[in-house]
């Protein structure tokens, strides 16, 4: 049978974003953390802070197809310097990317409303998905905020 994905969807799948105290939310489409590929629709608001990461032992790919809304996606080098950015937008026609296993990055959401449809490596292992960037606040901290606008202001995107 058939799983739509449908405006409807996106619009409830947002609606709990925008409830959540982190301001973003999925939608799983695998059935368990086991599943040898991880689906999901991810709704993100402006404000949600993505702790900069990334997928090593297991290594582990991630994709993701912007739906609607604005998302700026950046890598990182080892040592925490922008090596590479770009704007999922519908609009643009810039419409996903896949990020190769090992490569730290983050996402911040431009745009309210933004939702996108992820793809990942499975399994989900919560003890060692993500390996989290030493030279980046932690998800919670008072400095979230303004590393988020530093990163945009070293992209000249403020």
């Amino acid at each position: 049978m058939f799983i739509p994905i449908n405006q409807a969807l996106l619009n409830q799948v947002s609606e709990k974003a925008q409830k959540s105290p982190r301001l973003r939310m999925n939608h799983n489409f695998h059935h368990t953390p086991d599943d040898l590929l991880n689906r999901m629709l991810n709704a993100m608001e402006p404000g949600t802070y993505v702790h900069p990461h990334k997928h090593e032992n297991p290594d582990k790919r991630e994709a993701f197809l912007i739906l609607r809304g604005r998302l700026l996606v950046i890598a990182f080098d080892d040592m925490g310097t922008i090596i590479d950015h770009i704007e999922l937008n519908p609009l643009t026609g810039n419409f996903g990317l896949e990020i190769p296993p090992r490569t730290y990055h983050t996402l911040i959401t431009l745009e309210a409303g933004t939702v996108v449809y992820e793809l990942k490596d499975g399994p989900y292992n919560v003890l060692n998905d993500k390996q989290f960037a030493p030279w980046a606040p932690a998800e919670g901290s008072a400095e979230s905020a303004g590393y988020m606008k530093d990163l945009l202001t070293q992209l000249a995107l403020t």
